[in-house]
């Protein structure tokens, strides 16, 4: 029998945030682990758990997901834990997991803690759909691809930051995105807890005054269905009645029907359609027996 990989939810700030039962499965498993062994033992001391812990990170997360893949074949049961939150998100736990998977072995979640969650949940933006992008690349080429497409996000958009890059960010988010509603969360369950929601501009204007401090998540509200719509009715009125019919005609459609799907496009009736074509001395082929 192999043993099992439990995902255990640690506190991203208040240790009250802790469920019983991964404080039960920290204290049963084998093997804890951990992101940053340093911040998790001050954890483990604070509730008395003695289990031995060793580290996984970015640095080691392939060489040594195989040595822990090795100590489950064995049997022995193992808790996974980051520095704060849910382990899998954002952080180097996705690779072991993925290895488990693939290798047959058990893997279960203890839910609990996320920032991305608990950020979202208050921030007063819609909840109901939303992109987790986390932390956006550093390389400049990569960045600018991801917020290209974030540009034409309707979801909600919920990204991680660091307080020393925070400005930058922001500036990036108005120039590409706009100036669109957006909620800045930061000392997550502390006491000092803080969320601001305002507009992306007026969060530039507040942190130029205000140096950051602590970590952040930002939720920023997604392009609207009436502002897709608006930039769609744009395009259509900037291309010539004459290139819409033919993209509809290409695709097969006889006049009625392509005259019928423009008319929808462009807010106008069909008879509109018809006049227009009517009046251009090139296309006196579209008369009444068109429609």
């Amino acid at each position: 029998m192999t043993g099992t990989l439990y995902l255990c939810a640690t506190p991203i700030g208040n240790l009250e945030d802790i469920t019983l039962r991964v404080l039960r499965t920290l204290r049963e498993v084998d093997l804890i682990a951990a992101e940053d062994t340093r911040n998790s033992i001050r954890l483990l001391n604070h509730f008395q758990i003695k289990t031995p812990m060793t580290s996984y990170h970015e640095y080691n997360k392939i060489e040594k997901a195989w040595q822990l893949v090795d100590r489950l074949r064995e049997g022995k049961n193992i808790a996974l834990i980051t520095d704060a939150g849910t382990p899998g998100i954002s952080d180097p736990g996705e690779e072991l997991v993925r290895i488990c998977t693939e290798e047959g072995i058990t893997v279960t979640s203890l839910p609990g803690p996320a920032a991305c969650i608990t950020a979202l949940t208050m921030s007063g933006l819609p909840t109901r759909r939303f992109a987790f992008e986390a932390f956006l690349p550093r390389e400049k080429k990569e960045r600018a691809e991801i917020l290209s497409h974030l540009k034409e996000e309707t979801r909600t958009i919920v990204l991680y930051e660091a307080p020393h890059h925070l400005k930058k960010t922001l500036d990036e988010l108005c120039d590409v995105l706009g100036d669109r509603q957006a909620a800045v969360c930061r000392e997550l369950t502390k006491r000092y807890e803080e969320k601001t929601l305002s507009t992306i501009s007026d969060l530039i204007s507040y942190y130029k005054d205000n140096e950051p401090r602590g970590e952040y998540v930002l939720i920023i509200h997604g392009k609207t269905y009436e502002e897709l719509r608006a930039e769609q009715h744009k395009a259509w009125d900037e291309m010539p009645l004459l290139d819409h019919m033919a993209l509809y005609e290409a695709k097969g459609m006889n006049r009625k029907e392509a005259m019928k799907l423009v008319a929808k496009d462009r807010g106008i009736s069909k008879r509109d359609v018809y006049q227009a074509l009517l009046s251009d001395a090139e296309n006196r082929k579209y008369t009444e027996d068109s429609l």
